[in-house]
């Protein structure tokens, strides 16, 4: 699958120290047959002045995924949260109140957050969503 200008993508980060995490981004342009220019939504260029924008590689990239309405989670279930400009892959391991906590294996830290920031992880395998929660269709 491509992509096309214009297309609302997530770049999964291959940087040490940012593993497991993916960032919105849109497609400016396909320079060359394998690899993308995109403009961050979140994520700013050093100085500040503007969205930063970059080339990746089209195994970086994927659609954004399907929102799924949820209202509770289970322990353990797998959930990206929303943290540091980006979605960051984790395992709910309690609720206290209106807080979840997710613990990020990548960074073996724990994290509380609202459910607003807080979604069921899905996977881009072969050009279909997998839902990590067995009980929610993902078509």
């Amino acid at each position: 699958m491509g992509f096309c200008r214009g297309d609302l993508v997530e770049v999964a980060s291959k940087e040490d120290g940012f593993l497991g995490s993916y960032y919105e981004a849109i497609v400016v342009c396909q320079p060359l047959k394998k690899d993308y220019i995109v403009q961050y939504k979140t994520l700013l260029k050093d100085d500040y002045s503007g969205p930063l924008t970059e080339f990746v590689t089209l195994n970086e990239l994927r659609p954004v995924p399907p929102e799924i309405p949820v209202s509770e989670f289970n322990l353990h279930d797998q959930v990206d949260a929303f943290d540091n400009d980006g979605w960051w892959v984790g395992k709910i391991t309690g609720k206290i109140g209106a807080t979840w906590f997710v613990y990020f294996e990548t960074s073996e830290v724990e994290c509380g957050y609202y459910i607003r920031d807080l979604r069921i992880h899905q996977d881009w395998i072969d050009g279909k969503w997998i839902c990590s929660k067995e009980i929610v269709k993902c078509d």
